[in-house]
């Protein structure tokens, strides 16, 4: 995925636009809380499935400050911290069509991001429900190739803090 993510790239220099309708860059954030224990999930309302917050780039090529923005958004937490500048995960997922697009390719750029779990969360337009889910239990939500991914990465990492 890191290969063909950085051929599109190289090859659509519009990627960080959302009307490239081949696909585009999109920003991702998966927050684990202060213990490294939780992950926050919210269920997207136009999916209907449980994922890591997120949205599109819009032109913008800072694509952690996007993660950051995005995540801030949908969850309303107001105190979240990036771990580092470094990718956490890349994913390159379909978007199936609906009635304003067509099926298109989201080359999704994630980052390790902190937050209190002790902060209120609020839901916004975009999701049904957000919630602090223990690693070990994210499966319940969403056990797809790319969540449980980083949940395998998420749970070395919480091995080193320990």
């Amino acid at each position: 995925m890191w290969l063909e993510t950085i051929d599109f790239v190289q090859q659509n220099p519009d990627c960080f636009e959302r009307w490239l309708t081949i696909g585009h860059i999109t920003g991702s954030a998966w927050i684990v809380d202060n213990s490294h224990k939780h992950v926050l999930l919210m269920h997207h309302r136009k999916l209907d499935r449980w994922f890591q917050p997120g949205g599109h780039a819009d032109g913008d090529p800072d694509i952690q400050q996007v993660a950051l923005k995005e995540a801030q958004e949908e969850t309303g937490l107001t105190d979240i911290q990036a771990v580092d500048s470094k990718l956490f995960d890349i994913d390159i997922h379909l978007i199936p069509a609906n009635s304003k697009d067509t099926a298109h390719l989201h080359y999704d750029i994630r980052f390790l991001m902190q937050a209190d779990r002790n902060e209120p969360l609020k839901i916004n337009s975009e999701s049904k429900n957000l919630a602090w889910v223990l690693l070990e239990d994210v499966y319940r939500y969403n056990d797809s190739e790319s969540i449980m991914r980083m949940v395998k990465k998420m749970k070395i990492i919480s091995k080193i803090f320990e």
